[in-house]
């Protein structure tokens, strides 16, 4: 099997990089710069290697670097961003400030006749987020793409198969950014494509098989597609040892525990516990309105009420969570920034009574995580089942937590989401859900004046959840689900709708 090196200098989307190749059925393996050797990386026999951004300036001694002589290994190498000033670095160019020149978002770029440019036009559109620039290509190396602003959007040295470009092709704005990766792991790095998602599943399931042998394992199940996933998948490696504990804490959608509950404890026979514990999680929430905060006590009670569940059922070994990478990167990676705390990563308590964390999904974005679980068979209606927050709907309830709010969103949320699906709007947007605003607004209803809380409705398109669309539902869904809500849900006095996209925004409200 083909293996392409990602090295990781501290970029946002250095695994969007690794998903990117993926999807062209290549396999990715991620490495922190500091954590494997040139040597290390001659007995691995990558077909080729990606060097990714960073938030650096590599005149900067402060920041990554690298050993020089992984250029002179034969192996073709890609740079982006940072990585491409880092090679023109590494091989004698000069890297400078690009002070009134910088270029973030949408930038027009021209390209020269290359192999890393087959197949597109000489003129399109790329993403560019730079500071620093190259002001002077190596020796050997020439300038194959620029933009207005910038002199050199992309370089090469072809004898050495050594190529960069200051752009990132690996996002949805680059207009040929999926060619251009193509090229390279297909052109120059001749790669067989011949990695599938089976190769994952396969791997996984061998993994876990070998590396949790006579270990008793708790995963903790939300009834979501991540955690319904990771449940099935280790399942199928450890069998009788796993069992799954599913906490209902009273911040679940409409009729959602009896949903899963039978789905799982029926129709997979895996062996599953509920614990109903509503009333703990309210008392640990009153008063609480600050989100972070939300999540960490949500976070820390999971894993007691997991911690309690493990000591009646004698010595559990193992953890396990239906983690995904999008929740490692809004948690903070790294030194990236914490954007919001997942309870299943950052939210995690710094003791926890088990020996190890078994997160088999944490290396893959949502599309992928619905691809394992049809390939492992699981039915359809829960593999492209909403996407819900781990916290639940205390992310969704903005302001204090209560009962009675709790009951109005469930309500809302469900006629939303049923007006919707009886569009047959879904398949035209990724998630789509009702978020109880902590605003009340007057209303009038049978001439009798109202005051009661707003409603906010949601829904965005992507593809990978790290950035996002808001959706255009057409105005009749909007119309109905907003006479519905504020007819049948006593309480809702007003509906809006949430055109931001990701970013600025984030898909849920806290």
């Amino acid at each position: 099997m083909d293996k392409i090196l990602i090295l990781d200098f501290g970029g946002q989307y250095s695994q969007l990089i690794a998903r990117r190749v993926r999807a062209q059925h290549v396999y990715a393996e991620i490495k922190p710069y500091s954590c494997i050797t040139v040597d290390e990386i001659k007995k691995k026999g990558y077909k080729g290697i990606i060097f990714t951004g960073g938030p650096n300036s590599v005149y900067d001694a402060a920041s990554p670097h690298y050993d020089r002589e992984v250029l002179a290994l034969g192996i073709p190498v890609l740079g982006i961003c940072y990585g491409v000033q880092l090679m023109a670095w590494m091989e004698g160019g000069k890297i400078t400030s690009a002070e009134n020149s910088s270029e973030y978002g949408k930038t027009v770029v021209q390209t020269d006749e290359n192999l890393l440019f087959g197949n597109m036009p000489q003129k399109s559109i790329c993403w560019m987020s730079h500071t620093d620039y190259i002001k002077t290509v190596p020796e050997g190396f020439q300038i194959i793409a620029y933009t207005e602003k910038c002199p050199c959007a992309a370089m090469c040295d072809e004898k050495r198969k050594l190529y960069g470009v200051q752009f990132h092709p690996e996002v949805t704005h680059s207009e040929y950014g999926k060619q251009i990766l193509h090229n390279f792991l297909f052109s120059i790095c001749e790669c067989a494509g011949d990695w599938k998602m089976e190769n994952f599943i396969e791997t996984s399931i061998a993994r876990y098989r070998r590396e949790l042998t006579g270990k008793k394992v708790l995963l903790a199940l939300s009834g979501g597609v991540d955690s319904s996933v990771a449940a099935v998948l280790l399942h199928k490696a450890v069998g009788s040892n796993l069992t799954c504990v599913f906490v209902d804490h009273g911040l679940l959608r409409k009729e959602e525990g009896d949903f899963v509950e039978a789905t799982f404890g029926k129709q997979f026979g895996i062996r599953l516990i509920r614990v109903n514990a509503e009333e703990r999680f309210l008392k640990k929430l009153a008063g609480v309105t600050e989100p972070e905060q939300k999540r960490k006590i949500i976070g820390e009670e999971f894993i007691r009420v997991f911690e309690e569940e493990a000591g009646k059922l004698g010595k559990m070994d193992v953890l396990a969570q239906g983690t995904i990478y999008p929740d490692v990167i809004e948690s903070g990676k790294g030194d990236s920034a914490v954007i919001k705390s997942h309870h299943n990563v950052g939210g995690l308590p710094d003791v926890i009574a088990f020996d190890e964390l078994a997160e088999p999904l944490r290396d893959l974005f949502k599309d992928e995580v619905r691809e394992t679980g049809t390939q492992l068979g699981i039915p359809h209606e829960l593999v492209w089942r909403q996407p819900f927050p781990g916290p639940g709907l205390a992310v969704r309830v903005i302001g204090e937590i209560a009962k009675e709010k709790l009951e109005l969103l469930r309500e809302a949320d469900a006629i939303f989401r049923e007006e919707v699906e009886r569009a047959g709007a879904e398949c035209c947007t990724s998630q789509y859900f009702a978020v109880l605003t902590d605003t009340r607004s007057v209303g009038v209803m049978g001439d009798a004046r109202t005051y009661g809380y707003t409603i906010a409705l949601r829904a965005v398109t992507t593809d990978d959840f790290m950035t996002a669309e808001w959706t255009r539902l057409p105005y009749e869904v909007l119309e109905r689900a907003s006479s519905r809500i504020t007819n049948e849900v006593k309480g809702i006095s007003r509906v809006v709708y949430d055109i931001t996209s990701k970013p600025p925004a984030t898909v849920e409200w806290e």
